[in-house]
């Protein structure tokens, strides 16, 4: 048949894998990242404890201003995601909506080339180690934890920055991202900028192996058919991400919280310090409903945001292979190791 005659698709080069994941990653940040901004926003609000006074008092004290400032009086707090991006124009313009854009602008073209290719050679890797010729789901799972794993260590210091700009009021203390890190690193000192790695590993690991896991299990229980549709073809992506960007969310939620937590206190005594006791500590403190705050605006961006980011990798690798390589693409380019 004239499939058979056709170049067999190889894995694309480390740097088309890269620009394929900046361009999607881009697109999807531009067009969601108000509802990262809602998210950060719910994070950092602070429920009334069920312990007395005097612990809520002593708990107050051992939080940084730009925390207390966020959480002032709760007829101020926001009461639904509708509600707080109501507040954010009425109170800071249309413009507050992207409050904080720049630090991840300038890492996501970074960030998405670390993501897709690290899973990318991470996969081929390990399959060459263990002679395989696909991964299972738990497998394209750990494959995508480590690639997640490898991404927060580069994406901590500018997603403090971005946590801090969205913290509600930051506009009072910086007047813009160089003005939060000049005084981050004057005030604190330089290695502030990576306060809350650990907390960004399990966060970014966690969604990265569920994410890649679902798509793969997807995959094989609906595989494709040789006469499938372009359009048929990008629902089934938009669907397979969409479901892989929920599940991530809901498994990573509780390491984002303490992560934003962490991460917007100032110099002196720290509450919050590793991921797993600050999630204890919050759990006891506010109770099981505040390890998924902001659950609702980060289910709305990331999940089909992870269908958007998956649909647009996809067509992009595609185009790369028919315009470079002269080759069809497979039935996904993305994760071709994890497939």
């Amino acid at each position: 048949m004239s499939s058979q005659t056709k170049t067999a698709p190889t894995p694309l080069p480390f740097v088309y894998q890269s620009l394929a994941g900046a361009i999607a990653g881009m697109t999807e940040l531009a067009c969601l990242y108000p509802l990262d901004l809602v998210k950060t926003r719910f994070q950092l609000q602070v429920n009334p404890p069920k312990s007395p006074a005097s612990t809520l008092r002593s708990a107050a004290t051992a939080t940084t201003t730009a925390a207390t400032t966020s959480t002032a009086a709760s007829s101020s707090n926001y009461t639904s995601m509708i509600d707080c991006l109501r507040k954010i124009v009425q109170n800071e313009g249309a413009t507050g909506l992207y409050r904080g854009i720049l630090p991840p602008m300038l890492v996501e073209a970074p960030r998405r080339a670390i993501k897709f290719g690290a899973n990318e050679q991470w996969g081929f890797a390990l399959k060459k180690l263990f002679s395989l010729d696909r991964f299972t789901a738990l497998q394209a799972g750990f494959v995508g934890s480590i690639a997640g794993a490898t991404e927060a260590f580069l994406v901590t210091p500018f997603d403090l920055l971005k946590v801090r700009l969205q913290n509600r009021n930051s506009q009072i203390y910086y007047s813009g991202t160089f003005d939060c890190l000049r005084k981050t690193i004057s005030q604190e000192g330089i290695w502030t900028l990576f306060h809350g790695l650990e907390a960004t590993i399990w966060r970014h690991a966690t969604w990265s192996g569920w994410y890649f896991m679902t798509i793969n299990s997807f995959r094989t229980a609906f595989p494709q058919r040789h006469n499938t549709t372009k359009n048929e073809t990008m629902l089934r992506t938009f669907i397979a991400g969409t479901i892989g960007g929920t599940l991530g969310t809901l498994a990573n939620n509780p390491f984002d919280v303490v992560k934003s937590r962490i991460q917007v206190q100032g110099p002196g005594v720290k509450k919050y310090g590793w991921a797993l006791s600050s999630i204890a500590t919050l759990y006891r403190e506010e109770g099981f409903r505040a390890l998924y705050k902001g659950l609702a605006p980060k289910l709305a961006r990331l999940g089909p945001g992870g269908g958007l980011l998956l649909v647009v990798f996809d067509q992009v690798s595609g185009m790369m292979r028919r315009n470079h390589f002269d080759q069809e693409p497979p039935t996904s380019s993305f994760p071709t190791a994890s497939t």
